[in-house]
């Protein structure tokens, strides 16, 4: 909601009864206001008194209210696919595990979490493992997302803390972004770090291989070669030397290693010229970049997806840290380096553990700290090792040494690296089970033996902590439909079904109490996780807690801000250590095969795999297909047409996506957007393609540089499918669903008779839907709906590709709640029904504001986003729109006046 809109009496009433809550999308960590419906849906705003947003909340957070129907909701828990009660659900997983850890040892049993998790969930799954089960075999999907970052803090400060907070962004000069397109993956702190430059003058550079959104807002963007993030922070490092530019006195009491960190950066980047070559980088821009950054003490250096996607994404993160740490620029007012975090709760999930190298409350695999959490849990079995992280673990599936495997709220045969060898690798295990708010998705397809309805947002209660360390209430405002029931409820099933003791919580304020124990057992400071000041929190003060930065230590109820700007570090000495990185180089080189470097990521209106904002029409509006994103140059070379299709190809599998020819790209560079799956595309799951290379300290996959090589694909028809529901199309055409009022559309193309796609259609459809067709094989023309009980159900429009029509044209009679004999002839002939244009996507999806609306205000006289926001409220909430409607106001050309 916009914050600035007047508010009714009614809305105010509204609003007073709301819940407070926390958005789940990502590590931003909003406050939401949710009042329910009472038609199983709710109004959502921003929270204005949640310190993370003030109000503010992006695209996604904006359209909770659409995704919380049930349509698509696991109700029910399943045994080998058949409706089963809990108790023998939880029966069959508990002797499952038991008889498998019996035969095969500890070993052969795995966890695979989520940062969707709540920090409650994700501490009774890491005991139940790490404490009694007694392997190490928990990994998360944050693994993909942060883990590198977690290894560079933890190489650098001794303990995976982030120095900084959201203050810092309102109080800088400067802003580096590196790998971090937060225009769109993170646009409530983009739009408080644009507001911060308007007030303070201040600049951003963006440190991107791509011209982003973000690109938009910066005084310089510096388009660097893919993996040569480090290359361009050691020169830095250099400069900051040769320049006299260096905090001595911080280097000398608070740190160590700096001369050979030092050495080692004049080794890969001695100078700007030398800088310019590794990166590909104007000698100009790297000189400017160099005294930007040492002439402005209040810098702040945020980094994201595309330094921790890295083969050597902890190195990455360390170059960053090293800069930081030599000017003495870290845990001061406006300055540090700040990690985006990509989930609503990655951060929660590493305060419990979730990570296979991890212990709870931040410890390790020490003997004293192994003995420490021991003793806490009174556990009998637990973990002496390390276990395996994600994509070793599917590796160890796949030879059969893994037996068991519970996921938990992510959607692993999408999202790994080699997507194709994960799904086959989960159809090999003897006990496959699965926690699952939706009752259909490619994990789920590869066919596990349980299924456990779990909570989804609206119904969940607990917490999480965002970037800043902030943690925030999830709390419940829909009562759990059907037999659903809390992530942690079927984990504490299966453990006292296992025999285990311990695990008899009877409320997630229970579970958070001893989390936050163990946080003090045996700390006295020596530990950066400390939430000593909550323990003994009673459970009616667990439910009204506030949002809180930690450390929470006793007699701190307001908690820390930073940490570090007089050292303190959680090192053996309490000195933080330089790192000497690397010499930056890509795990696998391009080819005469693959010639190109193929970069996966997120988009704007879009969240990981879809069954959420797949669910919302507003956010299906700005990019309603899986787009490939391709230098011109590069179309032209591998013969592909703009707006045509392209088969990527990679030595792992292969996908197909709607080709966009954009300078934005560098040639021999590919980008494809990452959400799509086989539920919503035809072929087009991009990890699919992505190799193997991990990090070596991190264990994370490198998903931003796999080589791959591209091809035209192309259809003799092409149109769209209207339903009224979404299922899987006919593999060998293409397609990609989005929602839309009352239903789906996909547009498709196609091979194939007549009659074989109107079998097609009629599988969308009840079975005694009446068919109103037209064809004309002369052109390649075919026009189908079904109607039942007098609405359209389904349709299908085809006619010769690439000139295909848009669903735009059905979108009146689809909304119709009755056709009536005139509308049904008429909505065949490729006209609305009342004859009013298609307005196109949506640019703005806060608001629905389609692109047409907006050219419409600009040729009426809005010649800025500010004038374009007063009329038609587009980009007045999270401004992710803005960049765009910046280019349409820019590329807009009056028609001449008439003679």
């Amino acid at each position: 909601m916009n914050e600035l809109s007047p508010v009714s009496g009614a809305a105010r009433r509204a609003r007073e009864a709301a819940t407070r809550t926390t958005c789940p999308y990502c590590g931003v960590g909003c406050g939401v206001l949710a009042a329910p419906d009472g038609y199983g849906g709710a109004a959502i705003e921003g929270d204005k008194d949640h310190p993370s947003n003030f109000g503010r909340l992006c695209s996604k957070g904006s359209a909770l209210g659409e995704t919380l129907a049930l349509e698509t909701r696991q109700l029910f828990p399943l045994l080998d696919g058949a409706r089963c009660g809990w108790d023998a659900a939880l029966d069959h997983v508990a002797s499952g595990f038991s008889r498998i850890v019996e035969r095969h040892g500890p070993k052969a049993v795995a966890f695979y979490l989520s940062g969707q998790l709540l920090t409650e969930d994700y501490y009774v799954a890491n005991k139940l493992m790490k404490g009694f089960i007694g392997s190490a075999n928990v990994d998360t999907n944050s693994r993909l997302c942060m883990s590198s970052s977690v290894a560079g803090h933890k190489r650098a400060f001794g303990s995976d803390t982030v120095p900084g907070c959201y203050e810092d962004l309102d109080e800088a000069d400067l802003y580096v972004l590196v790998g971090s397109n937060a225009a769109w993956c993170h646009p409530i702190l983009h739009q408080r770090m644009t507001r911060a430059m308007d007030a303070r003058g201040g600049k951003l550079v963006n440190v991107d291989p791509r011209r982003t959104a973000t690109s938009e807002a910066a005084a310089l963007q510096l388009s660097v070669r893919p993996g040569e993030d480090g290359a361009l922070f050691s020169g830095l490092l250099v400069h900051l030397a040769d320049a006299g530019r260096l905090d001595r006195a911080f280097i000398e009491a608070h740190t160590q290693g700096f001369e050979a960190a030092l050495a080692r950066a004049r080794e890969i980047a001695p100078s700007a010229a030398a800088t310019a070559a590794r990166t590909s980088l104007a000698e100009a821009d790297v000189a400017r970049f160099f005294e930007m950054w040492a002439g402005t003490e209040r810098v702040v250096t945020l980094y994201s997806q595309g330094v921790n996607q890295s083969a050597q994404g902890v190195d990455k993160v360390n170059a960053i840290l090293n800069c930081h740490l030599a000017t003495g620029r870290i845990g001061r007012p406006g300055m540090g380096p700040f990690s985006l975090t990509g989930q609503p709760n990655a951060m929660g999930g590493r305060e419990v553990g979730g990570l296979a190298n991890q212990l709870a409350a931040h410890m390790g695999f020490s003997p004293p700290e192994i003995d420490r959490v021991r003793r806490f849990w009174s556990a009998p079995n637990m973990a002496r090792e390390e276990g395996l992280t994600a994509t070793s673990m599917f590796d160890a599936i796949a030879r059969g040494e893994v037996r068991a495997l519970w996921v938990m709220g992510t959607n692993p045969a999408v999202s790994l690296p080699r997507a194709d060898h994960a799904r086959e690798a989960l159809r090999r295990l003897e006990l496959f089970v699965v926690s699952e708010n939706v009752a259909s998705n490619d994990t789920l397809g590869a066919r596990p033996h349980v299924v456990f309805p779990a909570a989804g947002w609206g119904e969940k209660d607990g917490t999480v902590t965002n970037s800043e360390r902030r943690i925030s209430r999830q709390r419940a405002f829909l009562p759990p439909p059907g037999e659903v029931r809390a992530d942690w409820r079927a984990i504490c099933g299966v453990a006292r079904r296992m025999g285990f003791s311990g695990f008899d919580y009877s409320s997630p304020a229970e579970i958070f109490a001893e989390h936050a124990a163990l946080s003090a057992f045996e700390n006295d400071g020596t530990r950066d996780f400390d939430l000593s000041g909550l323990v003994g929190l009673a459970a009616q003060d667990y439910d009204r807690m506030a949002p809180a930065q930690w450390p929470l230590p006793a007699g701190e109820p307001a908690g820390r801000k930073r940490f570090f700007s007089e050292g303190g570090f959680f090192t053996a000495g309490g000195r933080a250590n330089f790192v000497a990185i690397a010499p930056p180089r890509l795990p696998e080189a391009t080819s005469e095969q693959f010639p190109l470097l193929l970069n996966t990521g997120r988009v704007r209106d879009q969240w990981h795999t879809m069954t959420r904002t797949g669910l919302s029409q507003r956010l299906g509006g700005h990019m309603s297909e899986p787009t490939l994103l391709v230098n011109p140059a590069d179309a032209d070379r591998f013969a592909l047409r703009d707006g045509g299709l392209a088969r990527v190809s990679s030595a792992h599998g292969s996908a197909v996506f709607r080709v966009k020819a954009t300078t934005a790209q560098d040639e021999g560079d590919i980008f494809a957007p990452i959400h799509w799956s086989d539920e919503t595309a035809s072929a087009a799951r991009a990890s699919a393609l992505v190799h193997a290379f991990v990090d070596p300290v991190s264990k994370q996959p490198d998903s931003k540089a796999t080589p791959a090589t591209m091809t035209p694909v192309s259809f003799a028809r092409a149109g769209f499918v209207l339903s009224r529901r979404r299922t899987p199309l006919p593999r060998d055409s293409y397609w990609a669903w989005e929602a839309i009022e009352g239903g789906y559309a996909a547009r498709v193309e196609v091979d194939g008779a007549d009659g074989f796609w109107l079998a097609a259609l009629r599988a969308l459809a009840p079975e005694d839907a009446e068919l109103v067709s037209f064809s004309d094989a002369t052109r390649g023309v075919f026009r189908a709906a079904l109607v039942s009980d007098g609405r359209l159900t389904a349709a299908m429009f085809l006619g010769p590709a690439p000139n295909e029509t848009r669903w735009g044209v059905m979108r009146e009679a689809f909304a119709a709640e009755r056709l009536d004999g005139a509308a049904r002839r008429l909505m065949l002939s490729g006209r609305g029904l009342s004859g009013a244009p298609d307005l196109g996507p949506n640019v703005c999806a806060c608001f629905g504001v389609p692109h047409g609306a907006i050219l419409a205000a600009v040729a009426d006289g809005c010649r800025d986003p500010a004038a374009i926001g007063a009329r038609l409220k587009a980009g007045t909430n999270c401004g992710s729109c803005i960049p765009e409607m910046k280019r349409m106001i820019a590329a807009f050309q009056p028609e001449p006046a008439a003679a």
